[in-house]
């Protein structure tokens, strides 16, 4: 699969690891595997491990687990990424009894740099410092401790070990935060207050232009032609997509990006026009928000969220990750109340002496797609209120008083057009936001 970027820093996957020491024997009331990410393969011989993985069974994970490993999108020049400048030991298993000796390490990184996970050393010996890498503070984000993989307690070592997952934050906004997979440790059983860090990346959307409103060419309504919407694209990572079909490592091999889409088109919401010699008030009511409950299944299905953080229950997904698409996709960037059910909307404006205006609405379509173009899940369709789109006649010749008046229908999609007169957009909702232009 093709790298994710973050700034300098690429970021892929693996789901190959080597066996590196268990507790058999230890007398441990619980059981623990650590395992290394390997990049072994030519695909991933530029990339590294961040840090061991510790796995509270003696199963193997190969090919049923994936973690994060990273490079330097400038290879040898970069800065993204840096070497440890030494180890600190935080446990050996002297006095276990377990099979085989073992050490936990925790990786000292240059100013600048932070380390995301230990390191196993064999025997008591350090690491090698060509082990793991620690990445550029700018490349993560401060995380929490998660939740408990491993204790030694009844073990007979000396000395106490905790091990941890990591948990990401809270995305923000145009954002996923990814932990890294890892393990962190303390010396004792309590939850440890340690600092934890995960990866970063960019979750904004390719946005083009919206589409113009449809021209309104003379006094008699606009032509209600079918058009090719504009698509607006968010490509979401595998990792943070429930595939109701695919399961983790399946995604990861044969839909490692999906495509959010979002197809807009303008609605017809009131047509008007004056034969009179002085600007005359015109009202329409139209309708705005979701159409049916698509957002609510497509959350269900899949865990996305079109109107918030997500995921709601992180126990779902292989990789711990926090997400939220930039509000510029969504249309949520004004919407107080959010856009979960439709309401009314009143639009108001007035009309120029012998004119004719035409009001339209921006209507979306969000679709999510693997990557063979299938899709996963039900469309969900919203018109956005926040913004009325207007087109008036160019046409300054007197209207015909007894031309009758026109009946568009409703929520049908037209042809782009001309920028609008002032109009004033007045919700039912007043709890919502609505916007004056």
């Amino acid at each position: 699969m093709k790298p994710l970027q973050f700034n300098d820093l690429l970021i892929s996957f693996t789901s190959e690891f080597l066996p590196l020491w268990n507790d058999k024997g230890s007398g441990a009331h619980n059981s623990v595997g650590l395992w290394r990410p390997s990049t072994a393969s030519d695909a991933l011989s530029p990339f590294f491990c961040l840090g061991d993985i510790a796995v509270g069974h003696y199963r193997n994970i190969n090919h049923s687990k994936v973690v994060a490993v990273v490079s330097d999108a400038n290879k040898a020049d970069g800065t993204a990424l840096r070497a440890p400048l030494d180890y600190q030991r935080v446990w050996h298993d002297e006095g276990t009894g377990a099979r085989s000796n073992a050490s936990i390490w925790r990786p000292l990184p240059p100013e600048g740099y932070v380390a995301l996970g230990l390191v196993y050393g064999v025997n008591y010996e350090k690491p090698s410092l060509h082990a793991v890498r620690c990445v550029r503070e700018d490349l993560v984000i401060a995380s929490q401790v998660g939740d408990l993989i491993w204790n030694d307690r009844g073990s007979g070592s000396a000395h106490d070990l905790s091990a941890w997952s990591i948990t990401a934050p809270d995305a923000s906004a145009g954002e996923i935060y990814l932990a890294p997979g890892t393990f962190i440790g303390s010396d004792s059983y309590a939850k440890p207050s340690l600092t934890a860090y995960s990866l970063r990346l960019a979750l904004k959307a390719q946005l083009n232009d919206l589409p113009r409103p449809p021209a309104l060419v003379g006094p008699e309504g606009p032509t209600l032609d079918e058009i090719t919407p504009t698509v607006q694209v968010c490509e979401l990572p595998w990792f943070c997509v429930r595939d109701p079909e695919l399961a983790p490592v399946e995604q990861f091999q044969t839909s490692p990006i999906y495509r959010l889409e979002r197809a807009d088109r303008h609605l017809f919401a009131g047509f008007g026009r004056n034969t009179e010699a002085t600007s005359q008030p015109v009202m329409w009511t139209a309708t705005k928000g979701e159409i049916g409950a698509h957002a609510r299944a497509l959350a269900a299905n899949t865990c996305i969220d079109l109107c918030k953080e997500w995921p709601a229950y992180a126990q779902a997904f292989e990789l711990n990750f926090s997400a939220h698409l930039d509000r510029d996709f969504t249309h949520t960037q004004r919407s107080a109340k959010g856009w979960s059910q439709a309401s009314p909307l009143e639009i108001i404006t007035y009309v120029p002496p012998k004119k004719a205006v035409a009001a339209y609405l921006l209507h979306s379509e969000y679709r999510l797609l693997r990557q063979d173009g299938s899709q996963v899940s039900s469309t969900v369709s919203y018109t956005n209120g926040d913004h009325v789109y207007m087109s008036e006649s160019a046409d300054a010749e007197p209207l015909p008083a007894e031309a009758p008046a026109v009946e568009a229908p409703q929520l049908q999609p037209v042809e782009p057009a001309q920028a609008a007169p002032e109009l004033e957009v007045t919700g039912h909702d007043l709890i919502d936001n609505t916007v004056i232009a």
